[in-house]
């Protein structure tokens, strides 16, 4: 009994005294007061204190990409390191060096007839082919449908470069819309023997699951080039300038306007520039050496230009897989001179142009219903969401005959669109010294984009003139 008011007076003591304050953060989960003693003089544990201080601050969109925001008082700090902001220029870096025209008038909406060019090949010269350094691969059972198509295409690509003599030792290869680098990679299997070879990815966007950073062989070097094909100067690349070796372009599916950019880059920038640098100033001779020059100047220039032309040439050869007629642009187009030479302009090109997209008609459906399960899944489904949204707007209801034509029927027209665009390339290049040809390089069930641009210096061929 003693013990009780002890006991009580223990309880009176505990009472009175003043309750700990906690932290004012309500845990909505468990559904009452963090337990957490603050700090003297604070509300909220260190925990849940910083947790409100964020939610008290305000988020803004960056003004250099709104697809990403920041926290308002942190803009200064952020913008600083932003992966959108405009990093230094590299040196090959040539503000629309490759772009072609300036500027261009809106196009009207008016009424086109199609026009055919007399000398326009229709049909065109099937040359699929293979190569020994993808055998492995295409009989790869673990290598999915979609996997097997573009091993298919890449095969065929080396072995179409192989036939042009392309496929060698001392060149430089220039992948233009590179990715992750693979055709450039079976490129390089197949030179696993060959000295003295250089590579550069051209590609505006980081690319992931990059292939490229596998070569580790000293006779090969591998560059990548993180810049729009519109303001490539190959001029001004380092590794250019070291050694001047024949360059090779390639390309997989080189997207709309990429293709004459492209061209562009390489036969007039890049040509222009080292044909510039070649002129050097012929060597002061004896009256002797004079005399005997002038009596053998025919020979001489003869000789002096097979060798010219065997070891100076600056671009040895051209060869992409054309892709997305509907995305080219009358004013990077390097057609222009033979749109205007048959009496068309840039209104025709405009309605060409979007009218070439019906040539792939099936191709939103074939591209959903191939398979995904392989190594290049990654790069199929950005195909394919590229295609989807090209072709969506493209195939819309504002073309008006959409209606009135056969789904063979608009095939047909957007073939012969694809046909009227490729040959004003064609005579591009043709005009520029070269002997261009378009050729299908894979089956249609592989590729509807199955049309390959090939080029090479026209001197290098011995043309056959008929009696």
């Amino acid at each position: 009994m003693e013990a009780e008011p002890a006991a009580a007076e223990g309880a009176g003591t505990e009472m009175a005294a003043p309750q700990q304050r906690r932290c004012a953060h309500f845990v909505e989960r468990k559904k009452r007061f963090c337990k957490m003693v603050p700090a003297p003089g604070r509300r909220f544990c260190g925990e849940h204190g910083q947790q409100e201080k964020e939610n008290d601050r305000k988020r803004i969109p960056c003004p250099l990409d709104p697809k990403h925001t920041v926290y308002e008082d942190q803009l200064q700090k952020h913008l600083k390191k932003c992966n959108s902001r405009e990093k230094p220029k590299p040196v090959y870096f040539v503000q629309d060096i490759n772009a072609g025209l300036k500027d261009v008038a809106e196009i009207p909406e008016i009424q086109v007839s199609l026009h055919l060019h007399a000398g326009l090949e229709l049909h065109l010269k099937e040359q699929i082919l293979s190569h020994q350094a993808l055998q492995e691969a295409l009989n790869d059972p673990k290598n999915g449908e979609s996997a097997f198509k573009h091993l298919k295409q890449q095969a065929s690509i080396l072995g179409n470069m192989e036939k042009l003599h392309l496929l060698g030792p001392g060149r430089c290869f220039v992948e233009f819309g590179a990715g992750r680098g693979k055709l450039s990679h079976w490129v390089d299997i197949a030179l696993q023997n060959a000295e003295n070879v250089q590579f550069l990815l051209v590609e505006r966007a980081t690319a992931r699951f990059k292939v490229d950073g596998k070569h580790k062989r000293k006779d090969s070097i591998f560059e990548r080039l993180q810049v729009d094909i519109q303001h490539l100067c190959l001029n001004k690349v380092p590794i250019l300038e070291e050694k001047k070796l024949p360059l090779v372009g390639i390309g997989k599916h080189l997207c709309g306007a990429a293709t004459d950019l492209a061209l562009r880059c390489l036969v007039e920038s890049y040509t222009t520039c080292c044909d510039g640098e070649n002129e050097e100033p012929v060597p002061k001779r004896s009256k002797s050496d004079k005399t005997e020059l002038a009596s053998n100047s025919s020979t001489d220039n003869e000789r002096n230009e097979e060798d010219t032309l065997e070891n100076s040439k600056p671009v040895a050869g051209i060869v992409i897989a054309l892709c997305c007629h509907h995305r080219c642009d009358w004013t990077h187009y390097v057609g222009r001179e033979f749109f205007k030479s048959v009496g068309l302009g840039p209104v025709e090109f405009h309605y060409y142009q979007r009218m070439s997209s019906w040539a792939t008609c099936g191709m939103r459906e074939s591209i959903t219903k191939s398979s995904m399960n392989d190594e290049e899944s990654e790069d199929q489904t950005n195909n394919t969401e590229e295609h989807d949204q090209a072709y969506s707007k493209t195939e819309g209801g504002s073309d008006t005959l959409q209606g009135l034509l056969t789904v063979e029927e608009r095939k047909e027209i957007g073939c012969l669109c694809k046909l009227l665009i490729d040959h004003g390339r064609i005579e591009y290049l043709q005009q520029r010294g070269y002997k261009a040809a378009l050729q299908y390089y894979t089956e249609s069930a592989v590729s509807l984009e199955n049309v390959l641009l090939t080029a090479v210096p026209r001197q290098s061929w011995i043309p056959e003139y008929s009696c």
